[in-house]
């Protein structure tokens, strides 16, 4: 082979080297800007975006609904049933629990109806999390007397739906305590202040009362509300030593039982408060 044919022949071969490695490149480049540029994957990301975000706004929760006290006066004691008065405050509370270990940062809606429409009905607060409390409070109406209500008692976010049935049982009785359940509060409340000032209840604390499992007639029940707690007062109708008078302490929103108990051993013999456990009742 001559000296020219040579050099053409390795200049050929450079050549076609040289073209396989810039079609390699290219190609490369082009594999790369499909990957990343294709349609179909960007409408892939997008449908697992919004899955996720229908997912957190439907997070599934439980919910409890307690009475107070928690064993009531009742003739229906294995349901949520209490027995009421025309003008009492029947009180029910209502707690929710996560189900899901992430949780979720949207409140549960709380609502609540009577079947009958013969008794005001309302819960505050409308919105709760894992950890706070609502109270339903259902007052029966006049025409309600020797009637079973039906509460219905509803929890809802994002399209999840709990639902619980309560019940009243409203008889014919008069409230006549309420004078001497505020007199009975009232022993209580300068040793409060003085002994357990991180509570807040003072003189000045205004409560609003309601008679609790009326018929009774030896351990009195009333319930007096403030703006943060709810204070359960018994006491019983005997002569000293037994004329025992007993508070039990809740925080309206964020406990379904008392935390703290407080008793006078004998109220005519003008005993100094002291603290009692809390019983399983309550």
């Amino acid at each position: 082979m001559s000296t020219n044919h040579s050099k053409l022949f390795g200049i050929g071969r450079q050549i076609v080297v040289i073209s396989s490695i810039i079609i390699i490149i290219v190609a490369a480049m082009v594999g790369l800007a499909w990957y990343y540029y294709n349609p179909t994957t960007t409408t892939t990301t997008t449908a697992t975006t919004t899955t996720q975000t229908t997912t957190a706004t439907s997070t599934p929760f439980s919910m409890a609904v307690t009475t107070r006290p928690l064993k009531p006066a009742s003739v229906q004691e294995s349901t949520l049933g209490m027995l009421g008065m025309v003008g009492q405050r029947c009180i029910f509370l209502v707690s929710i629990k996560e189900l899901s270990a992430s949780g979720s940062k949207e409140p549960v809606q709380i609502s609540a109806v009577n079947e009958e429409k013969m008794a005001d009905v309302k819960v505050y607060p409308s919105k709760i999390s894992a950890g706070e409390v609502a109270g339903v409070t259902v007052i029966p109406n006049a025409g309600s007397i020797d009637k079973n209500l039906t509460i219905t008692i509803i929890g809802e976010r994002g399209g999840l739906i709990q639902k619980e049935t309560a019940s009243v049982e409203v008889i014919d009785w008069e409230d006549t305590i309420g004078p001497t359940a505020a007199d009975m509060r009232d022993r209580f409340i300068p040793w409060l202040a003085a002994n357990y000032p991180q509570f807040n209840i003072s003189s000045e604390t205004l409560w609003e009362g309601t008679i609790v499992n009326p018929r009774i007639l030896v351990v009195m029940h009333y319930i007096f509300l403030s703006e943060e707690w709810e204070m359960y007062v018994t006491w019983h109708v005997m002569i000293p030593p037994n004329d025992w008078a007993k508070i039990y302490l809740r925080h309206r929103f964020n406990e379904t039982r008392p935390s703290y108990a407080f008793e006078i051993s004998s109220v005519e013999g003008q005993d100094q408060p002291h603290a009692i456990e809390v019983p399983d009742w309550v």
